[in-house]
């Protein structure tokens, strides 16, 4: 196999940026710890589009001869085995700070795209563990692709450090599932807040999930109340306001799309 950095990828795109990552300036350790990736021979995905062969990672500090971990695992489930069960796609590999001192490798991968477009999504995040000289997952989660879900590690604010995830409902007013993720005494990810959304799906909200749902978001958590500064989000928001407990940035359509 040939080594690969995809740093971003549709379903028609295969080729490699170049590079490893290197972790050991930015967590401070012993020099050579680098995220390697090595990439399978270039395949078909569900529609008969070209597509990024298997995608193996591998943290290492000795050039891939070990990995401490290799990241083959995130989309592991019981049961039968699948295509869908497998990463080819790194969509994003980078180092975040839930707190000053701190730092974390946050990764995300995908799988090969299904008949209908959608994927499985995994991210995990990682610290580095002195004792035991390696890293270890402190949060992992995937999800699908074609139903708006979204896990979002949180670079500021009040919620800065924290992990949010927006999943989808099974059963009717169809929604999604916030969930709030916080790194607790341990070092891990556990959450600290679940409640499903206002935000429909359908509804014609061009704002992410995530948020259209931060004014209530934070109103749960009691760092926020209405009154006070709507929380906006990074993209143009011409026309800020709640309908409900929801952030719109424009005028919602006269009739829901759902």
């Amino acid at each position: 196999m040939t080594a690969a950095w995809l740093i971003a990828a549709s379903a028609s795109a295969v080729a490699a940026a170049p590079g490893p990552v290197d972790l050991s300036r930015p967590f401070g350790i012993a020099p050579g710890w680098q995220l390697l990736s090595h990439q399978g021979p270039a395949i078909e995905d569900a529609g008969g589009d070209p597509a990024p062969g298997a995608l193996h990672l591998c943290i290492t500090h000795d050039h891939g001869r070990t990995c401490r971990p290799a990241l083959d695992d995130m989309f592991a489930m019981p049961g039968n085995k699948s295509v869908f069960d497998t990463a080819h796609y790194l969509n994003e590999a980078r180092v975040v700070h839930p707190r000053p001192g701190h730092p974390l490798l946050w990764v995300q991968v995908a799988s090969m795209y299904s008949g209908d477009g959608d994927q499985r999504v995994g991210r995990v995040a990682l610290a580095y563990d002195r004792a035991a000289d390696r890293f270890v997952p402190v949060f992992r989660q995937w999800t699908g692709h074609n139903n708006n879900q979204e896990v979002r590690f949180i670079n500021k604010g009040p919620l800065r450090g924290t992990i949010i995830s927006a999943e989808p409902t099974s059963d009717p007013p169809f929604g999604f599932w916030i969930t709030v993720n916080q790194m607790n005494g341990s070092g891990h990810y556990a959450p600290i807040l679940r409640y499903r959304s206002g935000t429909r799906y359908g509804d014609g909200n061009p704002l992410a999930v995530i948020d259209s749902e931060m004014p209530e978001t934070l109103r749960r958590l009691k760092l926020w109340q209405p009154g006070q500064k709507l929380p906006l989000p990074d993209r143009a928001c011409p026309k800020p306001r709640l309908i409900g407990q929801v952030l719109w940035c424009t005028d919602p359509p006269a009739k829901p799309l759902g």
